[in-house]
C-alpha cells in the first residue's frame, strides 16, 4: 500500500477481526490466524500459533465483508460449563500462573493474561473428551505387521486344519511303502554318451556287407551311416559304426552332434549292442534354467527365492509321492488330489508368507480343485472316455499290466489346472484385502461385489490361458485328425480330441467357479479383521 502498511489493515491468513490497542505495536499475524486475538498495551503479544481458529469478537460497527473461510463469532462466556463435545477446538482461557508447556495440535485461541510474557498454553477442561474422531491412526505402525485378530486365526484354524490334516493322511495312506519300485518289462537300455565324428549316406548295408556294383535297388530305403566316438560307458574312447535308417519320423544327425547311445548290457565291442536313439541335451537346459532363474530373483528378489524353492518341492511332490503311488496301482485322481494339496499349501505359504490373505486363496484352490475333480470325472464317464492315447498305451505295455488310464486322464486335468487356479485366486485375495485396506468401512457384501468386478476382468485370460496351454500340448493330434478327411463332428468326437475338449472345460469352469468362491471367503473374513490388523504392506501373519 503507499505509505506504508496502515496499522490494523488485514494481513494475508487473517480471517476475523483482530482488535489491537492503539498504543500498541501489534505483531503481524502469522498465516494461520482464524480468531481474533486481543492484546493489552502493556503486553507485548506472544505470536499466535498456527491452527488458531478460536472465537471472533466482531464490533457492531465493524463493516469489513466476511471472507472465504471465517465461521462466524463466536463468544463463550468464561463461566460456560457447557461440556466439550467431540471435535471441538474452541476457546480455552488459561489462568496466568498455569505452567502446563503447550501440546502439538492446540487450535484454539488462549487469552493471555497481561502479566504473564510465557507463551500461551492451553488448559483443556476436566468435562472435554479427547478428540477420536483424528485422521492420525495410532495403530498404524512401520514395524512388523501386528498378529492377525484372534477371531480371524481361529476361524482359519477351523477351515484350514482338517484340510491340511486330510491331504497328510491321504499321502500317507496312498504312498507304497515297503513296495519295490515298477521297473519296465520292455528292455530300455542304459543311456551312453558319444560325439558323431563323421556321417555318410548310402544303402542300408548290415554289418560285415559290402555293396558290390554301382546299381542300387530304386525302392531300397537310404540308411545313414555314423562314425562315433563314445564318451562314456564300457567303451569310452572307443570308436564305433552304426547304421541308421533314413525314416520320416527319425531324427537328422550330423557331424558334431553330441548324442545319447542305448547300451543293452551285451558286448561292449559289438556295435549291435547299441543303437542310437536321442541327442544330448543337458547343456541347453541347464543354460535356459540359470536364466529363468535370474530372472525371477531379479524381478522378485526374495520373493524369487522363495518361489524358486516352492518350485523345486512341487517337482518333489511329483516324482516322489505321485508318480509311485500311480504305478503302484492306486487311484490316479485321488493321488493326484492329495498331491495337488499338498503342492498348493507348501507353494502358497512358501511364495506368499503364512498370512489370511494366503489362507483365503487356499480355501479358494482347494474348492476349485475338487470342482475340477468331480466335473472331469462325470463327464469323462459320460463321454465314454477310456484314457487310452499313445502315450498311455505304451505306459502299460512297459509296466506289463494294466492301469486307470480314464484316472489318469483325470489326475491330468487336476495337476495342469493348478498353477494357473494359484493365479486366480491369489489375485482375487489380494484385490479383496486391497478394498478392505482402502475403505475398512466395507461390508463383506460390498468388498465381495466390488472383487468380483475385479476378478471378471482376470477371468477371461485365464480361461484363454488355460486353453491354448491344452491345444499347444495337442497340437500334433489336432492336425493329424485334421488331415484325417473325417466329418467335423466325427473329428471333434474322436477319443484324443474329446479327452482335450472334455480336459479343457472342466478346468475352464473350474476357473470361472474360482473367482466368485475366492472372493467370497476372501470377503467374509477380511470383514472379520478388524482395521487396526490392516497394515500398509505386509498383511498380518494369521
Amino acid at each position: 500500500m503507499p505509505g506504508g502498511e496502515q496499522p490494523g489493515s488485514p494481513r494475508r491468513g487473517d480471517t476475523g477481526p483482530q482488535r489491537a490497542a492503539a498504543d500498541g505495536d501489534r505483531p503481524a499475524a502469522r498465516r494461520g490466524d482464524t480468531g481474533p486475538q486481543r492484546a493489552a498495551a502493556e503486553n507485548d503479544r506472544s505470536a499466535t500459533r498456527r491452527g488458531e481458529t478460536g472465537p471472533q469478537q466482531l464490533p457492531a460497527d465493524s463493516d469489513r465483508p466476511a471472507r472465504r473461510g471465517d465461521t462466524g463469532p463466536q463468544q463463550l462466556p468464561a463461566d460456560t460449563d457447557r461440556p466439550a463435545r467431540r471435535g471441538d477446538t474452541g476457546p480455552q482461557q488459561l489462568p496466568a500462573d498455569t505452567d502446563r508447556p503447550a501440546r502439538p495440535g492446540d487450535t484454539g485461541p488462549q487469552r493471555v493474561p497481561a502479566e504473564t510474557g510465557a507463551r500461551p498454553r492451553r488448559k483443556v477442561p476436566e468435562s472435554a473428551e479427547a478428540p477420536t474422531g483424528h485422521g492420525h491412526g495410532h495403530g498404524h505402525g512401520h514395524g512388523p505387521a501386528a498378529p492377525a485378530s484372534k477371531r480371524v486365526r481361529l476361524l482359519l484354524i477351523w477351515l484350514l486344519a482338517p484340510l491340511a490334516l486330510a491331504t497328510v493322511v491321504g499321502m500317507v495312506v496312498l504312498y507304497p511303502w515297503g513296495k519295490a519300485a515298477p521297473t519296465s518289462v520292455i528292455p530300455q537300455g542304459t543311456p551312453v554318451h558319444a560325439d558323431i565324428r563323421a556321417t555318410a549316406s548310402g544303402p542300408c548295408l548290415a554289418q560285415g556287407q559290402v555293396q558290390v556294383g554301382d546299381q542300387a535297388d530304386p525302392n531300397a530305403k537310404p540308411c545313414l551311416t555314423v562314425d562315433l566316438t563314445m564318451t562314456d560307458g564300457p567303451a569310452s574312447g572307443k570308436p564305433l559304426r552304426l547304421t541308421v535308417p533314413i525314416e520320416p519320423s527319425t531324427p537328422r544327425f550330423t557331424t558334431g552332434d553330441a548324442v545319447v547311445l542305448a547300451y543293452n548290457n551285451g558286448n561292449p565291442n559289438d556295435p549291435a549292442s547299441f543303437q542310437l536313439v536321442d541327442f544330448q541335451r543337458g547343456t541347453p537346459l541347464l543354460v535356459l534354467a540359470a536364466l529363468f532363474a535370474v530372472a525371477v530373483l531379479v524381478l522378485g528378489r526374495w520373493q524369487g527365492i522363495a518361489a524358486l524353492v516352492a518350485l523345486g518341492l512341487s517337482f518333489v511332490v511329483i516324482a516322489l509321492f505321485i508318480l509311485p503311488a500311480i504305478l503302484a496301482g492306486e487311484n490316479p485322481l485321488v493321488v493326484a488330489i492329495a498331491g495337488a494339496g499338498a503342492i498348493m499349501f507348501i507353494a502358497l505359504y512358501l511364495t506368499h508368507g503364512l498370512s489370511a490373505r494366503t489362507s483365503a486363496a487356499v480355501l479358494g484352490t482347494l474348492v476349485s480343485l475338487a470342482l475340477i475333480g468331480v466335473l472331469s470325472a462325470i463327464f469323462s464317464a459320460a463321454a465314454s472316455l477310456t484314457g487310452l492315447d499313445d502315450s498311455t498305451s505304451t505306459l502299460i505295455g512297459s509296466l506289463g499290466h494294466g492301469i486307470d488310464a480314464r484316472g489318469l486322464l483325470l489326475a491330468g486335468v487336476v495337476i495342469g489346472a493348478l498353477g494357473v487356479l494359484d493365479d486366480v485366486t491369489v489375485t482375487q485375495t489380494s484385490a479383496v484385502w486391497e478394498l478392505r485396506r482402502a475403505n475398512p468401512d466395507l461390508t463383506w457384501r460390498e468388498l465381495y461385489r466390488s472383487g468380483l468386478r475385479i476378478g471378471r476382468d482376470h477371468v477371461g485370460s485365464a480361461v484363454n490361458t488355460l486353453v491354448m496351454a491344452y491345444a499347444g500340448a495337442a497340437l500334433p493330434v489336432l492336425l493329424y485328425s485334421s488331415i484325417s478327411g473325417v466329418g467335423l463332428g466325427a473329428l471333434l468326437g474322436s477319443e484324443d480330441i474329446a479327452q482335450e475338449i472334455i480336459r479343457t472345460l472342466a478346468g475352464s469352469v473350474g476357473i470361472v467357479a474360482a473367482v466368485p468362491v475366492t472372493t467370497v471367503l476372501a470377503a467374509l473374513i477380511a470383514s472379520r479383521e478388524p482395521a487396526a490388523h490392516l497394515v500398509t504392506g505386509k498383511l498380518s501373519p494369521a
